[in-house]
């Protein structure tokens, strides 16, 4: 019997950039968008931030639970209609796509301006560590005992580089988003699924 694979929530930076003489205008676009945002369901949170007051860029950040909603909000009419609200205002500049634990851990170095919807705040350093931990000590040891004998003769540069190109793809694609879904209540502090 086949289980379905489970979802990973995404998370879609965009930069844009913007006059900023139309800060006004720009604020009050943003949090149009995000009030549109809400009302789909899978919707996660969303947030903005400036390198500097008085810069021409923004960094936002929006999250849903899974590509489906993700995919239902940017298809969406009211999507395309607050996108076309500031045709001549905004320029879009880059756009970049995260999934499980990639872009949550680390917390804005920039000034931050608004936070809406309830973004999520990072975990604790202590917490993303413990998070490591547990996948990497299980996949070590595996690889250790696999490609442990495969590698016994070899130079210890080569026994690491072998090692950690296999590990790596591994932690990332696999491993770390498996771990991170499996204990997200723990990183944020909610009670576990089995308490709701």
């Amino acid at each position: 019997m086949q289980t379905a694979t489970p979802s990973l929530a995404v998370t879609v930076a965009i930069t844009r950039r913007a006059d900023p003489s139309r800060n006004a205008e720009m604020l009050a676009w943003v949090r149009a968008g995000a009030t549109l945002a809400e009302d789909f369901p899978g919707f996660l949170g969303v947030g903005w931030v400036r390198p500097v007051l008085g810069s021409t860029e923004w960094h936002m950040l929006y999250r849903f639970a899974d590509a489906a909603a993700l995919h239902a909000w940017e298809e969406s009419p009211q999507r395309q209609w607050w996108l076309s609200s500031a045709q001549g205002m905004v320029e879009h500049t880059r756009m970049e796509r995260r999934t499980g634990i990639e872009g949550w851990f680390d917390p804005p170095q920039e000034h931050q301006i608004d936070d809406l919807a309830g973004a999520p705040a990072p975990p604790p350093r202590w917490k993303q560590a413990v998070i490591i931990w547990l996948g990497f000590f299980p996949v070590s040891l595996l690889a250790a005992v696999t490609l442990g004998h495969l590698l016994a003769g070899q130079h210890v540069l080569v026994r690491t580089l072998v090692t950690t190109v296999c590990l790596t793809p591994l932690m990332t694609y696999l491993v770390l988003p498996q771990v991170t879904r499996a204990l997200q209540w723990w990183l944020h502090g909610t009670p576990p699924p089995w308490r709701r």
